[in-house]
């Protein structure tokens, strides 16, 4: 279908005034198809010509202003209007499909216990896959909608719903909502299990399918304690109160998304009702979404972007308020720690491939919905976020809060761009915001900091060496042995450093520390690299620094080095081996340890030294459960947790996992639950340790939606040409895998093990994947080009096929993009073996 330009929005904009839709479901048609009937009142403000989108399974009737349309004038999904100046109604009678790839009104039965569901993904313009509309953000427009559903059903919507009528009729009514754009309009229905209570007299909700009842109801407390929380410290820092009628949450079945900021009805995937054991930094994550999409209701709900070329207004400001609000106002105090960890990395890495682009693209620079939908990435999320918070390093949290306040004064109910939100900002600070946001926003890349240290009479200093040119706000830690313990390391001082804009060079008395760390506290968003001799101390005692946050961006920059070919992976798992066991903070080596394990051993060595490192791996994990087997507390739990996950991913041999998986325990702890279960059995199958019957009882023992999704990693994992094919043909021959099933199944398929039954798979994916891309759409686009990338083939035939196929099979925008940024990584695997092997010899 085609998609929307930036033209064509601002074209309609110009001619329309859209005041009110009214919607109509009917939910009661079976499991393929569902009724959508939508009015929408709008004016024209002179006389032309637009289109309305839509895409209907059948299109029944439409009328403009009581005159009918020729439904046979629907082509490609838009529907042409000539309109005369004036106020008009708009009348459209469809049938419309359910998905099953999380998108537009996405329907799913629960293999647990049969109850189907559904709900409504609308962005970013997958709002006519539902009902007839003007699917574009800058159109704003208040609705009312009804919705017949089954009458065991409850339904869900921005607003609170209603049951009317006599039950058994189904029927639901929504409340008038505030004005909205297209893609924030939200429903789900189903026979959900609820948690209801009310904060600041507005009804709160948790719900969930009736199969995970349990585990919310055993984290509600927990969830709805983050949620209150949250709302109040938003309250305190925000002028403007929360802005709809009531806050629903929702965990919904195979969703796409970690969630999304729907106003009143947030959606979340359902894996964040969990339902075996999970460490703290994972709850903690939760917690950040948790915060990241109310602030949503603010940033993007309240005030939305007026065209996809300002997503960041939308993501990094939920990005940034998510961990800035969450370690504020609850027990997560550490959570920029994570951030360092897990969500940095992304960024860095979104940033340094040929698809990077600016955080705030230059306008025109987005010129159509496929475009902007590939802009969601680490670098509109995590370095926006950073960006963020160095600016609030730089011009200080009380100017920034008011600039943003006044933001929302300005254009409450409204849409705005970068420059709006500049000239709020500038309003509150004498310091030159504008070229500060023309910087750090509109250029791409990562700036380099490197520090180079020297000392002499008495004194040390430090000059810190630049490449790029952002301004940056920095705290510099000068750290020394302790004297009492030479195994420890303690904080001499800790100053803050303008870099280029102030003094570069810092003349200090004393003798040099053993280790200088720039950007300790990680307030900026670069890269650094450390002198010689705090390098040394970093490989002797990286462990013995005493800040989580400080020791993450040290890990961080480790991880850099290897990736630009300046340390040797094998030094990054010998620095690993020396340094985790005696981790305290389950974030850092949840963050190291699959560095490690999946880009270390699986791509950047070369195959003939995987076993090796595997075997440093799992000496690694024994010793980090030894060390914790006396410890207690949530971030012990979460270290053997992590230790067992990175254990059984890296056992070459089955007899310990399959001792584990008969005893139902690891020794010591954690007991073995139905995720640790599947995992044991996914590296067995691909060991060539179980068969197709174990796999059917472990299904039996869990019949779950995870179960199922168990199962076709384990099935796909199986070392066997039949089983390989089957799960090809199921992957590439059919339509019938939902996006779950799909991306578990890709999971299972790939393994390095495998490298020479799969080898003739490598070649069909470059024909395959395109043709499915097109068939299925992004999101099916991004499960190939992701987890059902060939990413065991670290080989130059390997990047040919790709830079052929690119260049000759014309794949889709979505799998364009993600397949280009496989290769870009595979360029640089193949660069960090070069750079290894060079080393070596």
């Amino acid at each position: 279908m085609p998609v929307l330009t930036r033209e064509e929005a601002q074209s309609r904009a110009r001619l329309l005034d859209v005041h009110h839709y009214t919607v109509d479901l009917d939910l009661t048609r079976g499991d393929a198809l569902f009724g959508s009937t939508t009015t929408i009142r709008f004016t024209a403000r002179h006389a032309g010509a637009t289109f309305l989108e839509l895409k209907p399974a059948t299109l029944h009737h439409a009328t403009l202003d009581g005159h009918p349309l020729d439904p046979a004038t629907l082509q490609d999904n838009r529907l042409p209007l000539t309109l005369t100046p004036g106020e008009h109604e708009l009348r459209v009678e469809t049938d419309m499909r359910y998905s099953h790839t999380g998108e537009g009104m996405h329907r799913f039965t629960d293999p647990a216990d049969g109850l189907a569901y559904v709900y409504t993904q609308m962005f970013m313009d997958d709002v006519q896959r539902v009902f007839a509309a003007f699917d574009q953000p800058d159109l704003k427009a208040r609705y009312d909608a009804t919705v017949t559903a089954p009458p065991e059903w409850t339904v869900l919507g921005n607003t609170v719903a209603t049951r009317v009528g006599p039950p058994a009729e189904g029927r639901w009514q929504l409340a008038t909502s505030q004005p909205l754009s297209t893609y924030f309009v939200a429903f789900a229905a189903g026979p959900w299990h609820s948690v209801r209570t009310e904060h600041a007299g507005i009804p709160f909700a948790l719900h969930c399918r009736r199969s995970l009842a349990p585990h919310l109801d055993a984290d509600a407390d927990e969830i709805l304690d983050i949620t209150r929380r949250c709302f109040d410290r938003f309250h305190e820092i925000f002028d403007e109160p929360y802005p709809f009628d009531s806050y629903d949450q929702a965990f919904v079945p195979e969703f796409n998304a970690g969630a999304m900021e729907n106003p009143g009805l947030v959606t979340f995937r359902d894996e964040y009702v969990f339902r075996s054991a999970v460490t703290a930094t994972e709850r903690q994550t939760r917690g950040v979404v948790i915060a990241h999409e109310m602030a949503h209701m603010w940033f993007g709900d309240l005030v939305t972007l007026q065209w996809w070329d300002d997503i960041w207004l939308n993501e990094s400001f939920a990005e940034f308020m998510g961990y800035h609000v969450l370690a504020g106002a609850t027990a997560f105090t550490g959570c920029w720690t994570e951030f360092g960890t897990d969500r940095k990395p992304w960024g860095y890495d979104a940033d340094q491939r040929p698809s990077t682009h600016p955080v705030a693209p230059a306008p025109g620079d987005v010129l159509d919905t496929a475009s902007a939908l590939q802009n969601f990435d680490g670098i509109s999320y995590a370095k926006g976020a950073s960006a963020l918070r160095q600016l609030v390093a730089w011009l200080g949290e009380k100017d920034f809060l008011a600039g943003i306040n006044d933001h929302f004064t300005r254009h409450r109910f409204g849409n705005a761009t970068l420059a709006d939100f500049v000239d709020s900002l500038a309003r509150h600070t004498d310091r030159d915001i504008h070229a500060w946001a023309d910087i750090w926003l509109r250029t791409s890349g990562v700036d380099t900091l490197t520090a180079v240290t020297g000392e002499a009479e008495g004194y040390w200093h430090l000059t810190v060496d630049q490449a790029g040119n952002r301004p940056h706000r920095i705290a510099v830690g000068a750290y020394d042995r302790d004297p009492a313990d030479p195994a420890r390391l303690v904080l001499r001082d800790r100053f803050e450093l303008d870099v280029p804009q102030g003094d570069t060079v810092k003349v200090l008395p004393g003798h040099r520390p053993d280790l200088v760390l720039l950007n300790d506290g990680d307030l900026t968003y670069t890269k650094i690299r450390l002198d010689p001799a705090s390098w040394t101390t970093t490989l002797t005692a990286l462990s013995a620094v005493p800040d989580p946050l400080s020791r993450a961006v040290l890990w961080n920059a480790a991880r850099d080095m290897v990736r630009d070919g300046e340390l040797a992976p094998t030094a990054f798992l010998e620095a690993a081996r020396t340094h985790l066991p005696q981790e305290t903070d389950s974030a850092i080596a949840e963050g190291v340890l699959p560095f490690a394990r999946t880009h270390i051993a699986d791509r950047y060595l070369h195959p003939a030294d995987r076993p090796q490192a595997l075997a440093t791996l799992t000496d690694l994990c024994h010793d980090l459960l030894d060390r914790t087997r006396t410890r207690s507390g949530d971030s012990t739990h979460g270290l053997r947790l992590t230790a067992v996950r990175t254990l059984v991913d890296s056992a070459t041999t089955p007899g310990t996992l399959r001792a584990w998986l008969d005893a139902g325990t690891v020794p010591d702890g954690p007991a073995l639950d139905p995720d640790l279960r599947w995992r044991i059995l996914a590296r067995l199958a691909v060991l060539g340790a179980t068969t197709p019957a174990d796999i059917d009882a472990e299904l039996a023992r869990d019949p779950s939606a995870t179960g199922q999704e168990g199962a076709a990693r384990c099935r796909a994992a199986l070392p066997d040409p039949a089983a390989k094919e089957t799960a090809w043909r199921t992957l590439y021959d059919g339509d019938q895998l939902s996006n779950y099933l799909f991306t578990a199944t890709a999971r299972g398929f790939w393994q390095p093990e495998h490298h020479d039954l799969c080898r003739p798979y490598r070649d069909r994916w470059f024909t395959d994947a395109p043709a499915l891309a097109t068939r299925r759409g992004p999101a099916l686009a991004a499960a190939a080009a992701g987890p059902g990338f060939p990413h065991p083939y670290v080989d130059q035939d390997t990047l040919t096929l790709g830079e052929t196929c690119l260049r000759d099979a014309t794949p889709t925008p979505a799998l364009r993009r993600h397949l280009a940024d496989q290769l870009a990584d595979l360029r640089r695997a193949l660069t960090v073996r070069s750079a290894h092997t060079a080393a070596g010899a």
